[in-house]
């Protein structure tokens, strides 16, 4: 095994995972800490003599990397919030990448001397979708509302798919006729064409799978073998769909969206388990990925060796400043101009707030796919080396510009969920009433004809957890305290179980220890004892 394996196998992870650690206890921002971590590391190693170069492999990216992280966070995603919010979500992203890739594409071949136009117009489709991930992890933890984050995830889960399509077209053209030679109509319809196809079937093949895949999971019962064709499902899903030519992206979030919906259907160990397996997975292909972008910075300057550095500077801030401001402008558009031109009171008034406007416009920082689709491009495509570069500057530009404002921009514009999670406090506190009351109804109904009188103390036993789980959803809009500031029933049986369960599992170290219990049986006895406070941690 050489050293450039062992940097991939183990280092390379090893080291994110570092990084995201230190980040996770100082508070910092994880995704922007890392690519800070790849640039410094990258610039170091390429001073030391016999250190190996990572160069960053789109097939591994665009293959076993994005599946993955767009199957998982279509998952978490909601339907009938997208469904709700397929306007603006279809505008960012279908609507922005091609106006990105066009105001960006066109600028581009107005200042690069030689630059064919297609190649202008790949430049634009590659840096065009934003990567939402450092963005939904930045408004989640600042409270933004769900609004705001469905829409920010739905952009992301459909804009790759975009993108990509647009990135092919541009590829092919620059070495065929049309945008090149002038047949502009000819090459516009054939570009539309395959947009057209590649969603079409890339939709097609994702509903048939997803209706496949959920079928087969229903009947599943094994949480195991269920998880496990859960994480074969993304990449399946994206193969099919690439092996046609169709968008593999929109494939895949169809089917995670589809069985995300679904998932209730399931077991609840197949839910239980799948939260900790994509959570885990989630963390570690995400800091993976930010990092990588990072340690790209050596490799993309050697190839800009013999070119004048201002000149290259100042098309690199230009198409950086064309990305941001071509964001800011479509969704400014696309938010106002329909309701201005409209005659339609109510449409006037389901305008969205102006901070809410400048956060999703704020929120354009891009990602490892823009440069996993740069360096696809041949190395004999025009102007690769440049376009390389002006890609690499956008997706840091972006993430440390905008990453680092966009925390002051959200409390800045006192932009916050604090209505919406009392809101979601008290429809859940009436939720588990309603639940209880049906649990009661249904005890009642199973001992009305007395067989379990002799066992009063059970059927007490359940009449007293349903009670007590449907006064704790109302107890925790208080925060845990009545209305003097004592404690709350609920809040002291959880606070005593939980001390009797940590010395329960005191006693159970011991007895392993002194060889009276085997690990297994600790094991065994010690799960139950997590499910329980994971129960009282919930409730």
């Amino acid at each position: 095994m050489d050293v450039t394996t062992v940097l991939q196998l183990v280092l390379l992870p090893a080291c994110a995972v570092a990084v995201a650690a230190f980040a996770r206890w100082r508070g910092w921002s994880v995704p922007l800490l890392l690519v800070l971590a790849g640039l410094v590391i990258g610039l170091i190693a390429a001073r030391v003599p016999g250190m190996p170069e990572y160069e960053l492999d789109p097939e591994i990216v665009l293959f076993v990397f994005l599946p993955p992280l767009l199957y998982s966070a279509a998952l978490d995603s909601s339907y009938l919030r997208l469904r709700d919010l397929r306007r603006p979500v279809a505008l960012l992203s279908v609507g922005l990448v091609l106006f990105s890739a066009a105001v960006i594409g066109l600028l581009t071949y107005a200042m690069v001397p030689g630059l064919p136009l297609a190649a202008a117009f790949a430049l634009g489709a590659i840096v065009a979708p934003p990567d939402a991930v450092a963005a939904v992890a930045v408004a989640r933890r600042l409270g933004l509302p769900r609004k705001l984050i469905t829409i920010l995830v739905g952009e992301s889960l459909f804009n790759d798919a975009t993108a990509l399509t647009a990135f092919r077209v541009a590829v092919a053209a620059v070495g065929g006729v049309g945008i090149v030679s002038g047949g502009v109509g000819v090459t516009l319809l054939s570009a539309a064409g395959q947009l057209l196809y590649a969603a079409g079937v890339g939709l097609v093949i994702g509903l048939v799978l997803a209706l496949a895949f959920g079928w087969l999971m229903k009947r599943v019962r094994d949480p195991l073998i269920t998880n496990a064709i859960s994480l074969l499902i993304p990449f399946t899903s994206y193969l099919a769909a690439e092996a046609v030519h169709a968008s593999g992206v929109l494939s895949v979030v169809v089917v995670g969206v589809y069985i995300g919906h679904r998932m209730n259907r399931t077991t609840y160990g197949t839910r239980v388990v799948s939260y900790s397996v994509w959570k885990v997975l989630d963390f570690l292909l995400e800091i993976v990925v930010f990092l990588l972008i990072g340690l790209q910075l050596p490799l993309i300057l050697k190839g800009l060796a013999g070119q004048d550095p201002w000149r290259v500077a100042g098309y690199a801030v230009v198409v950086f400043a064309a990305a941001v401001v071509a964001r800011v402008i479509w969704v400014f558009a696309g938010t106002h101009l329909p309701r201005m031109l409209s005659s339609r009171i109510r449409e006037r008034e389901e305008r969205p707030p102006a901070s809410h406007i400048m956060v999703i416009g704020w929120a354009g920082m891009r990602g490892v796919v823009s440069l996993a689709a740069a360096f696809t491009l041949a190395s004999d495509f025009p102007g690769r080396d440049l376009i390389l570069f002006l890609t690499f500057v956008v997706v840091i530009g972006t993430l440390l510009v905008q990453g680092l404002s966009f925390p002051w921009l959200i409390r800045r514009l006192r932009v916050s969920s604090e209505t919406e999670v009392y809101r979601d406090n008290l429809s859940e506190a009436a939720a588990q009433q309603a639940a209880a009351g049906a649990a009661l109804a249904r005890l009642d109904e199973l001992t009305s004809d007395g067989v379990l009188e002799t066992h009063a103390e059970v059927v007490d036993r359940l009449r007293a957890h349903a009670e007590r789980r449907a006064m704790g959803a109302w107890e925790r809009l208080g925060g845990g305290t009545g209305p003097e500031g004592e404690e709350t029933p609920s809040a002291m049986y959880s606070r005593l179980r939980r001390a009797m369960l940590e010395a329960e599992r005191a006693v159970l170290v011991r007895m392993r220890d002194e060889r009276r219990i085997d690990d297994e049986v600790l094991r065994r006895v010690t799960r139950e004892l997590d499910y329980e406070e994971a129960t009282l941690a919930r409730d």
